[in-house]
């Protein structure tokens, strides 16, 4: 028995992280939990030194420590400048703007939902800022002029997960962070997907719209109070301090003028003056927005920490190696890997959240997509992509939980997660869609061109240099 559990620590480590998770206790301290447990078991079987368990110490110093903690220091900012944005009134004069633009069109509000969350994903970085806000104001105007329940609901859901995917997305801050790539390389690489998500989402709109228009009925004339300059004003009211939130958050990084930290502080500062000027900005808006960032920053300290508490063991059992050799001998090479890897993130997504997976799975999966030669940028971008789905389905949707918290009380849970499930496949087509087609990502990273050093020849020019002097036959005597 000792012998059987010295050869397989690595897995059994793994099966009991997940026995933990199962067993519903906090993701953190699981996480940390198991490591400890298997580190004592370890250094009694004489796997690893006790002396190893030291470098704990550097592991934990390092999450707040040189750039990665710089990086982590832009989720309250990102976080805040979401809860800001949520109650300052932007969302509405958008969804108002252009629910009254898209009006005349059967699916016209659903048009406008996927639209306004797409500019509020890449405003605010956060899901619940923009579910919450959409849920609140286009639901019960989508519901008084006839759209279906589910429909209507899904729509909202999915809107607002696109803010995963499209920068300044906390996800792909946390990605490139876990997987040690350049921020400004993850947020070109999901300008590609991010317009093919949105495509697919009003592909589908227009489906329903010609099979089943009863479900998405244009605005009946009176409703659309507003045209001609007075809805151009309208229009311009909500997209001119969008794009300049855009300026502020996502140009700036792109030329080069501020890193993702320093332009998440320009957002919130920005966000802060939008409330102003719209007169919304209070003190319980401003301590709302500060207490639900101090909640979101030290679930994901307090998840890093048991991560890399875990990683840590995890590591000095032989786990880098088995899941290496298990990984790399799957049938199919290397589309063999990449079907694996999103069917076991699209299982786990069922039982942990995105901050559990991004920093206790993917580091174990990333140096195995390393060695096969997978562009780490594109691998990043395929997993937040399949990982939205874990926003969209039970029984942690948290995208449904947000719906479902400011939902009517009419609409029932049941309506609200049938709704999501269309909205579910066309992410799984999304992720089909970055697999068979890289290029969608690879084409918006500038990349350095690569030199092989074995064809690099380098000329010198040889000085001007005096004839040598003549020597002359010395006289004979």
């Amino acid at each position: 028995m000792i012998e059987f559990i010295r050869s397989n620590m690595a897995p059994l480590m793994f099966a009991g992280l997940i026995v933990f998770m199962l067993f519903g206790y906090p993701a953190a301290f699981s996480v940390a939990a198991v490591g400890l447990l298997f580190g004592f078991i370890g250094i009694e079987l004489g796997l690893i030194e006790p002396n190893f368990l030291g470098n704990l110490v550097y592991q934990v110093y390092s999450i707040v420590s040189d750039e990665y903690g710089a990086l982590l220091l832009a989720i309250p900012f990102f976080t805040f400048m979401g809860a800001i944005l949520e109650r300052s009134g932007l969302a509405e004069d958008l969804l108002d703007s252009i629910g009254q633009l898209f009006g005349p069109v059967r699916g016209g509000l659903s048009y406008a939902v996927i639209f306004v969350g797409a500019i509020l994903g890449a405003i605010t970085g956060t899901i619940a800022a923009s579910v919450i806000a959409m849920a609140v104001i286009a639901l019960p105007m989508m519901l008084r002029y006839g759209y279906s329940t589910r429909h209507a609901t899904g729509v909202i859901a999915a809107s607002g997960t696109i803010t995963q995917l499209i920068p300044p997305s906390l996800v792909l801050i946390v990605l490139a962070g876990v997987l040690n790539q350049s921020v400004g390389a993850m947020y070109a690489g999901a300008i590609g997907p991010s317009l093919i998500q949105i495509g697919l989402f009003c592909g589908w709109v227009l489906i329903v719209s010609l099979i089943w228009p009863k479900s998405v009925p244009a605005l009946p004339p009176e409703a659309r109070t507003l045209r001609g300059w007075a809805l151009a004003k309208k229009c311009l009211r909500g997209i001119v301090p969008s794009l300049g939130l855009m300026f502020l958050v996502l140009g700036t990084i792109y030329l080069g003028l501020a890193t993702p930290t320093e332009a998440g502080a320009m957002g919130a500062v920005g966000s802060l003056l939008l409330a102003a000027v719209n007169r919304r900005l209070t003190w319980p808006l401003t301590y709302q927005a500060m207490s639900s960032t101090m909640r979101l920053t030290a679930m994901v300290v307090f998840i890093l920490i048991g991560a890399r508490v875990f990683s840590l063991v995890f590591q000095g059992v032989g786990g880098k190696v088995w899941i290496e050799d298990w990984l790399t001998s799957l049938p199919g090479g290397v589309i063999g890997f990449l079907i694996f890897v999103n069917i076991f993130i699209f299982v786990l997504a069922f039982f942990l959240d995105f901050f559990e997976i991004a920093f206790i799975v993917i580091p174990l999966l990333a140096p195995v997509a390393a060695k096969l030669g997978i562009d780490l940028v594109w691998f990043g971008l395929m997993i937040c992509a399949n990982m939205q789905t874990s926003f969209m389905h039970p029984p942690f949707g948290f995208a449904l939980f947000y719906l479902r918290g400011v939902a009517p009380p009419t609409v029932r849970t049941a309506d609200i997660y049938w709704g999501a499930v269309p909205w579910v496949m066309l992410q799984v087509i999304l992720v089909a869609i970055l697999i068979f087609w890289p290029q969608s990502v690879t084409y918006w990273i500038d990349r350095p061109a690569k030199i092989d050093p074995s064809t690099i020849k380098i000329d010198l020019p040889l000085p001007d240099l005096p004839p040598p002097p003549i020597e002359l036959d010395p006289p004979r005597r």
